[in-house]
This record gives C-alpha cells, sequence and structure tokens, in this order.
C-alpha cells in the first residue's frame, strides 16, 4: 500500500487511536476491543512492553481490516525495526532532522512532531506527510486553525487533548484527523479487564468523528496539491 493510499485512509478514518499499554497481552486485548467499536487507526508506541511484537500479532491477526502504524520513534534505527514489524506508516513526537530523514527514507507514510510554527515547516521540509500537533492539549483548536493560514497546504493531526466531547472543534479548525489517547483506550480498563468498555468508548469516539465531518459549513484545510 502506497504512502498517497495510506494518507487518504487515515483522512477517511478520521481517527488514530495512539496506544500506551501496559504489557504485550493487554495491549493486543486493546486493540481488539477498539476494533470491536469501529476504531481502525492504530498506532502502538514504542513506550510499549515488546512493541514490536504487538504489531506482528495484529498485522496477523487482524491484517487489511486495520491500518496498523508504529508510535513514539526517538532513534533512527526504530524505522528499520518498526518496518520489519510491519507498521503501514511511523509517528514521532519530534522533528529531530535525523530521525526524520531516516523515517522518510523508509518509503512509509510518517508523521512528525511540531507544536511551533517553525517546527511545522521544518517537519514538512524534512518529508513529513502528516505533521503531527503535540501536545495538543497545550494551544487548542484555535491554534490549529491559526496554523492554516500560513501552511494552507501542510496536513496537520494534533495528539493530545482530544476527546470525543470536544473532536468536532478540531475538525472545525482544519484537522486531516486526530490521534487519540488515554480518552479513547485508557490503560486502566485494560488492567481491569474492562474491555467492553473500551469498546463502547470507541463506537461513542467513531459517532462523535462521523458527526462532526458530517456537519454542513465545516471549512476544509491541509488537502495537498
Amino acid at each position: 500500500m502506497n504512502k498517497a493510499k495510506i494518507l487518504e485512509d487515515i483522512k477517511e478514518l478520521g481517527v488514530v487511536a495512539v496506544i500506551r499499554g501496559p504489557s504485550r497481552d493487554l495491549t493486543v486485548q486493546m486493540v481488539d476491543a477498539l476494533v470491536v467499536g469501529g476504531v481502525r487507526g492504530i498506532e502502538i508506541t514504542y513506550s510499549t512492553p515488546n512493541a514490536e511484537d504487538v504489531v506482528r500479532e495484529l498485522a496477523k491477526k487482524h491484517g487489511d481490516r486495520i491500518l496498523l502504524g508504529m508510535g513514539t520513534l526517538t532513534e533512527p534505527a526504530q524505522v528499520a525495526t518498526a518496518k520489519d514489524a510491519g507498521a503501514q506508516f511511523l509517528v514521532s513526537p519530534v522533528c529531530e532532522p535525523e530521525l526524520v530523514k531516516a523515517m522518510a527514507g523508509s518509503g512509509l507514510l510518517i508523521m512528525a512532531g511540531a507544536l511551533t510554527p517553525t517546527e511545522v515547516l521544518l517537519a514538512h521540509r524534512l518529508g513529513s506527510d502528516v505533521v503531527k500537533i503535540f501536545p495538543g492539549s497545550l494551544v487548542g483548536p484555535s491554534y490549529v486553525k491559526a496554523l492554516h493560514g500560513p501552511f494552507p497546504n501542510i496536513p496537520l493531526m494534533p495528539t493530545g487533548g482530544v476527546s470525543s466531547a470536544n473532536v468536532a472543534e478540531w475538525f472545525a479548525a482544519g484537522a486531516v484527523a486526530v490521534g487519540a489517547g488515554s480518552e479513547l483506550c485508557p490503560p486502566a480498563l485494560a488492567k481491569a479487564g474492562r474491555f467492553e468498555e473500551i469498546s463502547q468508548k470507541a463506537a461513542e469516539f467513531i459517532q462523535a468523528v462521523n458527526k462532526a465531518r458530517t456537519t454542513p459549513g465545516k471549512p476544509s484545510y491541509g488537502r495537498m496539491e
């Protein structure tokens, strides 16, 4: 699957679940529960125990039913291991030039993290297909809207501080998609074995995303020319 198709899939899905699982087995069960609830964009972070093994298992178990990536990349060496594990896209919370260049060299769709306008432009110029605005909780939807003034054609995906209650505001501000972590899939629920509640949260989140993107008058930003 090429990068253009991955990007279109991410836009269509609207939300990527950012998973920092407490263990290998619980992480797999968390993803299973998310899929039941309708969430198909999955990012397994390197802060998850045995993250690469988790991705291999999920790729084998769910196949094309999910869009599977790896996140929280902080070292160039992780690029090759993530790709070998089966990641379809790569995400980093930072815009460190050597790391982003290595990510871009993978041929996979990549998302580098940025916050300031300078970082957003740098991430884009280094080859980031989507710029991850992180942490979104610090700036809010109005900040994403403001960034589209100078950068109308850079796809932005806020992560951090995104919930089903405010997701409409992020899309109205021009996000091409959102990343959601503990608001969507709390590790505490997995530890307690409450996977049905994770599925319910996922269903509510998807409903909120779909409603937000069908609201008349929503502006469209971040389209690649």
